[in-house]
Order: C-alpha cells, then structure tokens, then sequence
C-alpha cells in the first residue's frame, strides 16, 4: 500500500513539474496571430494584442494592450482598448496539438467610445455584422484553428465574408470596471460613465444570449438584465432585446446631457421593461423623481413626483412616442402624450399635459419645480387645479405654453387685502383674517429659461372683485404685473367714493395697480399719475353724468394713492 502511494505521489509531482516547465517550452506569442484573426473575423474589426503569456493553472492566455478598431466613418482612434486581455482556452488541445480554443474572453479596464451622427447611426452599428476584418489583420493572421472534438461547450468558430454575421459562440464574455465615453459627431460635449461591467454567457452572434450590464451614474448605478440577440445582420443596434433596466439616484445635474445653467435638476429612479426587435422598441414602466426643479429661478420639489409610461421608440430615427403617461404627485394625476426626438444635439420634445380638477393641496409642494413660488409663509388649503399645456422644444431650452386654471381656493397665511393697503385706505375692502378666498384663477402662460409670462389673467377674489392683466415673473422670480382691480358698485369702494361726490355710482369702478417685488414678497403699487386719474374720472363721469362736482377727482384719490396731483 505505502508503495502504491509513493508512486501516485511521484506521479503526481511528476505532472506538477510538467506543467510549471511548460509554459517555458510553449511559446505563448505564437498564438498571438490566430487570437487576432480569430476576433477579427468575428468583430469585422481589426483587434490587436500585444505580449502574450500562459498559465497553465487557470488555462488561459493573459494578453496586453488590446485594441479594437472604429468604424473609419466615425474615428481613426480605437473603439476599444484595454492593457489587459484573459482569454480562456482548452488546454488539452492547446499542449497536445497547439490547437487553439477560445472558450472565454475577459477585458479588464476596457475603455470604450460609443459616438452617434447626426442620422441617428452609431459607431458600434457595423460591429460583427459580417464584414470581412481588415485585411491588414487577415494577411498577417495564422490559419484558423480547429474546433476539439468532445469540447464541454461550443468553441470560438470565426467565419467572415458574405451578408450574415460571422458564426461566433464563446462560454463567457466579461468586460470589468471599464469606462463608457458617449458622445455625438454634432457637439464636442461627451458624457462618461465608470465601473462599467459587462457579462454575457453562451453568446452568439446566432442566437439570443443571457446579458448583464451594470455602470455608475452621476450619483447612482444602472443595471440591465435580459437577453439580447441574434445580431442583426446590418445593424448591431438594431439587434433584438429583452430587458429589464433599472436606474437608482441619477443626478441630472451631472448627467452631461443638459446646461447646468438651464435650472434643470433632481434625483432620478426608472423601473422599466425593455424590448426591441428590427429597430423598433418599447419601453413601459415607472420614473421616480425626488427634489426635482424644471426651470430657471424655480426649486426643488418638496415631493416626489412619479409618472408612470408606455413609449415606443423608433431606433433608425432616433424618436419616439409617449403613447401612454400619467403624472402623479400625490392623488393629482396628470395624462402626458407626445413625442421626442434624439437625432440632434439634445433630445426635442413635443409633449401636451393635461389636468383635470387636480387637488391643490398634493399639488402645493411641487409648485416651485415649475418655477410657481407662493407668497413666503401661504399655502394652498383647498382648491382645484386645472392645466392644459404644450411642453417643446430642447429638453435644457424648453419652452411650455398653455393655460391655467384655479378654482374655489383658500390661500391661507396671505391676505391681499392688507397687502393692497394703498387701495384698500380709500375703498373700504374689508380684511380676509390673513386668508385669501380665491373664486377663480385664469391665465395663458409661457415657461421658458428666462422666466415665466402671463397674459389674460384673470382672479377673483370676492373681498376684492375681479384682477385683470398680465406681466412677467423673471428667472430670479422678479414679479413685474400690470393689473386692473374691478369693483361693483355695491363693493367698499361705491361707497367711498360717493361720499366724495355726494353721488351713487351706478358702474364698476376700475383701479389699476401693479404687481413688483418677488414671489414670495409680491408688492402691490398703485398705478398712479394719468392712467389712474383718467380711469377713475371716466368711471365717475359716466356714473355722474359728467357732473363739474367730479372735476379734479383724479387728482385728489392720486393724492391719496401717493402720486402727484395734476396741475
């Protein structure tokens, strides 16, 4: 028995010194020109690998500097390059035959740069499409090896020429904290993601094949799991997917992709599904989005804002339709439809948002997202929101237009009585106990980066009457309206002014005023001199029938506003 195991012992220390010597005996680089034809014929690329080393304990090649080639339409510089190459061998046939079988390829630090032009075509779309490789790589390449008969799993099988991609199988593919350049022929603005892995099993250029990729984000990560393939034969981005993508805590201030002097921010988290087949593809999920702020001057949004999505996208266009979208802050939903177009330097949108009788209350605290700020201290306790927008334009550049409505809202912690304390010292308008009750709010806006525009304004307020005008709120929230304050005859000021005029008046009485200050400071000035003298004159005249008692009035009440009497 003891005679036994000292042989089984030599035996095996025998087999132990075969294999530390043979890497000695076995020159690795020789293989170098079949690994590069091989993966050339597969890529349609040219691949380059430099020094070449074995080991035998892990059966593989480790090999440095690898380097794929671009599309020459594209760039002369490398679409890949990485200073490190495994490749995975059978080692049997490798020692017994110097027959060369890749079963595996593992790139470590890769540094990738994916660029698209202004037809939507990206750089990767002629990888492994069925090109010849270059034929600088095929005239200095070694025959192809043979496949090893009783192989576990389908070798490395290059095939180039014809319309059909090459034959390509490999048991696994990794690419480990790599470096993603994105980037477009139009603009030289590039966006760069880090810690970029990519693992696919089983792959095939024929058939669909297991995928995990996963990447850091400006503040967060991104995963993709599915499966992707056959490769189509013309364009790889326009191969088949099925994937399911999810994005945690995207920064999208740091995202590359907007002006960050647009104003445009927040923390982003996307659930969805994803599938594409012949360049068509669909995406249906759910977008999360904390602190978000959609325009200059605004603020974060002190609640979530969610949307819910069904998009079809067309991938040889580069745009797409939002077929289905819901807005939901709080229980306010919101319906989104439109388009989007990616082909230029930044997405364009084309989007219509509609609301119907949405409660304030939930609403209130996303407000400053779109550059909306309530008088410091106020919030909105009851009420509906009414909305009917058109949102175009680059998505750092976007411009909103439409119309508002708010209706039956208290404004509580603001009163605009006292706060139009000017006109409320001869009209008698009674205070609202720091509240104020809102019957309507009407007005056509437009939202763009330098500020927000309102025409056709139109507020009642019963304590008051009714507010017509319009004006501007500026990206630093700089309020600059002109208004005109209607009152019934019936209201304070009738009664004010009748007692100037030893009259009754029979019409409205229209005082204007302006609107400055900020938003969450507004300041209401009268608007006096000419404009109000010659407003409430020709009020009185026609209540008074054009009395001489009415001469002068103006002046008096422009006194009593704080301008200067006519002489």
């Amino acid at each position: 028995m003891k005679g036994k195991l000292r042989y089984i012992l030599i035996a095996i220390g025998a087999l132990l010194l075969v294999l530390i010597a043979l890497p000695f005996f076995i020159d690795a680089n020789s293989f170098r020109p079949m690994i590069e034809q091989q993966l050339s014929a597969a890529l349609g690329r040219k691949v380059g690998v430099a020094n070449l080393s074995l080991s035998i304990l892990s059966g593989a090649l480790g090999a440095e500097n690898l380097s794929i080639s671009d599309d020459p339409s594209f760039s002369q510089s490398p679409f890949l390059t990485a200073k490190s190459l495994n490749v995975d061998v059978e080692l049997w046939p490798l020692i017994t035959s110097r027959n060369l079988i890749i079963t595996g390829l593992t790139i470590d630090r890769p540094e990738v740069t994916l660029i698209r032009n202004a037809q939507g075509q990206w750089n990767f779309s002629t990888l492994a499409t069925g090109g010849a490789p270059p034929s600088s790589t095929a005239a200095n390449a070694s025959p192809q090896a043979k496949p090893a008969t009783g192989a576990s799993s389908p070798p490395v099988v290059a095939k180039s020429g014809g319309s059909a991609a090459p034959e390509f199988t490999i048991q696994k593919l990794r690419l480990e904290k790599g470096r993603v350049t994105i980037g477009s022929t139009m603009s030289d603005k590039k966006s760069v993601y880090d810690n970029v892995d990519l693992e696919a099993t089983n792959l095939s250029l024929k058939s669909q094949f297991p995928v995990l990729l996963t990447a850091d984000l400006p503040g967060g990560d991104f995963k993709a799991d599915g499966k992707f393939g056959p490769l189509h034969q013309a364009d790889a981005s326009l191969s088949p997917l099925d994937m399911k993508v999810t994005v945690n805590s995207l920064d999208l201030a740091r995202t590359g992709f907007v002006d960050t002097g647009a104003g445009l921010g927040g923390i982003v988290d996307v659930t969805n599904t994803l599938q594409s087949n012949n360049g068509l593809a669909r995406a249906e999920g759910n977008v999360k989005m904390k602190q978000l702020q959609l325009v200059k001057g605004g603020a974060p949004s002190g609640v979530p804002v969610a949307m819910d999505f069904k998009v079809d996208y067309d991938l040889p266009k580069s745009a797409g339709v939002i077929n289905q979208g819901s807005v939901k802050i709080g229980k306010a939903v919101s319906r989104l439809s439109g388009t989007f177009d990616q082909r230029g330097e930044s997405a364009v949108l084309d989007l219509k948002l509609v609301g119907k009788d949405l409660p304030v209350q939930d609403l209130q605290a996303a407000l400053p997202a779109f550059g909306v700020i309530l008088p410091k201290g106020s919030s909105l306790q009851t009420g509906t929101l009414s909305t009917n927008l058109n949102i175009q334009g680059p998505v750092d550049k976007l411009v909103t237009t439409g119309n508002v409505g708010l209706f039956n809202a208290k404004l509580a912690g603001f009163d605009m009585a006292s706060k139009m304390a000017a006109l409320s010292a001869f009209s008698g308008i009674p205070k609202a106990a720091g509240d104020t009750s809102i019957q309507k709010l009407t007005t056509d806006v437009r939202v763009a980066p330098e500020g927000i525009q309102t025409t056709n304004l139109d507020l009642v307020i019963p304590a008051i009457g009714e507010l017509n005008g319009g004006g501007t709120i500026g990206s630093n929230s700089a309020l600059n309206l002109k208004m005109v304050a209607t009152l019934s005859a019936q209201s304070g000021v009738a009664s004010a002014v009748g007692g100037l005029t030893g009259r009754t008046m029979s019409k409205n009485a229209r005082i204007p005023f302006m609107i400055q200050g900020t938003a969450s400071d507004p300041k209401f000035v009268p608007d006096v001199g000419g404009i109000v003298g010659s407003t409430i004159e020709s009020e009185l005249g026609k209540a008074s029938g054009g009395d001489s008692r009415t001469k002068g009035l103006g002046d008096a009440l422009g006194g009593i506003l704080g301008g200067k009497k006519k002489k």
